[in-house]
Parts: structure tokens; sequence; C-alpha cells
């Protein structure tokens, strides 16, 4: 198993660029079943997940052409309608291919969807199974697996009883080839949930209300395929963020969207950051002392869940006592054990909090990365400590970031991959 040797306290200074979006490629990506004509995505992230979605789309029968940062996928002669239980149990957004399947096919069978310790077994599918039984499919439960008939897909009002990005998203995509006109209410309003009812549209789709609460979907009977660019990704620019504020760095972050991470940057300015903003940039500059601030994490535009463990680590040098806050998923703050273990004066209250009491000298230490986004805190936490670190089940991060390793050494990191 590889794993990142990091020398800390190392100085970082330059410019970092941030690559698509995972969580906008991640959808794209089934969302080229629905139509039978060749898509092609560009800005994609060359990262784990997204090897495992094209190989998961090349067993169902499709056709890549993948170069760099750029694929084409044509899914004409799909001849399956079962998800490989040994890819889709590999990265939890192997549940977004159902709704195009059944949209499409008006069948799907597959396994409860895998992905790292805060997604296997313990995120449930309920809102899924729901939203497809509303539109008229049946769920049926067979061993280790789920299989969803259809006769007809019918346009259905539909309220989701807890806010759900990816069920958003996958209703949403379901429900353009269903009959009639569904409703969804209750909706996540994340950018990349735009951005993906923009390209539909484009391609003969009705959805209006996407960004919003309220998502209205007339169904169409056939969609064309054409270009789809992916955002930036805001965690990853909010992530570096956080780095250059925790690591008193002055490093410019460019090809990013500020306006999609305004909640972090509030905070920046309630902390007394010292930064500046354009269109497509964001420097943040060394600040000496860093106020405390709590958060509690919240759906877009919220403070984002994916952003919570790098603050924690930001806040381990505040110059007093703050308190983080999970809502949206159990099991988010089991890093906190391994902060502490560096030196960090971290209290858990109870599984969903902690109060953290800086500023922490921190220490190197042995650690093993749990999931992708604790991962890259504990890789921020690495570059601050003093001494070497190792991080240990590097293969969560490679999940969500691209190269992290050659881009931190850009701006002056130690940190190498063995």
């Amino acid at each position: 198993m590889p794993k990142f040797i990091i020398q800390g306290q190392k100085p970082l200074s330059g410019e970092i660029e941030v690559k698509g979006a995972k969580n906008s490629a991640l959808k794209i990506i089934p969302a080229s079943i629905l139509s039978e004509e060749t898509i092609t995505i560009k800005n994609l992230p060359q990262i784990e997940d997204i090897g495992k979605a094209l190989e998961l789309l090349s067993f169902l029968g499709s056709s890549i052409r993948h170069s760099g940062s750029e694929v084409e996928i044509n899914t004409k002669n799909i001849n399956k309608s079962e998800l490989e239980p040994k890819l889709a149990d590999k990265f939890r957004t192997s549940m977004m291919f159902v709704g195009p399947l059944l949209a499409r096919f008006k069948e799907v069978k597959f396994p409860h969807p895998g992905g790292c310790v805060i997604g296997a077994s313990g995120r449930p599918i309920d809102l899924f199974l729901e939203g497809f039984q509303a539109l008229g499919a049946e769920v049926k439960v067979s061993g280790k697996f789920y299989e969803i008939k259809a006769k007809e897909l019918k346009g259905a009002t539909y309220f989701f009883s807890t806010v759900s990005v990816t069920g958003t998203e996958s209703l949403m995509m379901t429900a353009t080839l269903a009959k009639g006109i569904t409703t969804l209410q209750n909706c996540a309003m994340e950018p990349e949930i735009k951005a993906l009812a923009d390209y539909l549209n484009s391609q003969g789709a009705k959805i209006k209300g996407a960004g919003s609460p309220t998502i209205i979907i007339e169904g169409v009977k056939k969609l064309k395929a054409g270009t789809f660019k992916i955002v930036p990704d805001r965690i990853e620019a909010g992530s570096f963020a956080i780095m250059a504020a925790a690591s008193k760095s002055d490093i410019t972050i460019t090809k990013c969207q500020p306006e999609h991470i305004l909640s972090l940057l509030t905070i920046f300015k309630k902390i007394g950051l010292n930064f500046e903003i354009g269109k497509d940039w964001l420097r943040v500059k060394p600040t000496k002392n860093i106020r405390p601030y709590n958060i509690k994490t919240h759906e877009y535009p919220g403070f984002p869940t994916d952003l919570q463990s790098p603050y924690t680590v930001l806040m381990t040098q505040a110059q007093g006592l703050s308190t983080i806050h999970e809502i949206i998923y159990d099991r988010r703050l089991l890093y906190v054990d391994m902060l502490s273990q560096m030196g960090a004066n971290i209290i858990m209250c109870d599984p969903h909090r902690v109060v953290v009491n800086g500023p922490s000298k921190l220490y190197a230490k042995k650690l093993i990365s749990p999931d992708i986004r604790a991962g890259i805190a504990l890789v921020i936490a690495a570059l601050i400590a003093k001494g070497t670190t190792e991080i240990d089940n590097i293969y969560q991060i490679d999940r969500g970031y691209e190269n992290i390793d050659k881009r931190l050494r850009d701006l002056g990191a130690d940190i190498v991959r063995v």
C-alpha cells in the first residue's frame, strides 16, 4: 500500500490550480446513459473514483475514449442493466448509475453501494428507492441485491424528507425520460446540480428550478448528447485555501469559482484572515493571529461537510475555543483522534460535536487516512507539524485529489509517495 511521507513546516508559496469537480464528474458520467449519442466531457479530474466510474460504464457495454482530462462516451451499445458488485462496491456514487439505467431500460439490478468508512453500509439509499417507487417502479430486495423494474415511469410529486444531493440528482435524471411532469421538493441546491440540469436542458430535457428547493421536470422521449465542461471543484478550492491559512502561506488558487465557497470566505473574514478574490482566483496571505469561530455543517449554501475536517485543522491554530458541529454524516469526526495524537487539544462532546482549543503545536505521527476529506485534513496537519509524518491508506486521498503530492511539491512542500 502506498503512503505519503511528509516533512512538516516547510515554507509554501506560489500558485495551485483547481481541477474539475469530483462531485460533478461522478454524475455526468452516468448521465451519459440517458442518450445514445456521444458525449464529450472536458476538465475531467484524474482521480481514483473517476477511473472506477468509467470502468463500470465500460462493463455495461459503453464505448469510451479517455485521454487525460477529456473523455468521449457512447452508450448506444449498452447491453446490461446490472451493476457489477466488485465495481459498484468500491465507490458510493455507483448509485448514480441506477436512475439513468432505470429511465432507459426500465429495469436495473445493483448491490448496496460502497465507498469509504462514512459510505460503506452507513449511508442509506431509502430516498432513492422511495423516489423510484413514486415514479411507478417496483423495488425488490433479493439477498444483497436490489431489483427495480417499471413498465412505464410516470411523473409524480416527491418530497425529500432529508435534503440529499445525490438523491436530487438521481431523481432529476430519472424523471427526464419519465412520462408527464415530476415535481421534486426540498431539493439540494449545490452548483453541481444546476450544472447537470443546464447540460441536460441543452440536450433536450425540460428541467426548471435546478439550484432551488423545487425542481420541475417535464419528461421527454429522447435526449441528445453534446459537450459538458466540468465546473471547478469548490471543495478542492476550499481545502487549498484552508491549507494556505493554516500554514500561514501566501498561495494563489487559480481556475476556481470563489462564489461557490462564500460560506467559507465569509468565515475567513470573521476569523481575520488576509485574502483577496477575483472572478476565477483566490489568494490567501499569511495571517499571524487567527480568531476562533464555531461552525455547523449544512447543505449548500451552508458550510460544506466536505470542508469540516480541514477547517478543524485550521482551528487548532486559532487563538481560543471553537466548536465543530457535524450534522450531515455520522462517523465523520473519527479522524480527530489522530489530530489529538499529533498534539491538538480537542475534546469530543458527542459523535457529532468537538471543541477545539488552540493554538496547538502539532507533531509528526504515523497516521491512516479514514476517508477522502479527513485524508486531506491529515495532509494539511502534517504540513504544519514538526517532524516527519507518515500517512497510510492514501488510496482514500487519491479518490478525491488529482496528483496531490506533485501539486504540493510545486508549492514547496516536502512530500513523497512511497
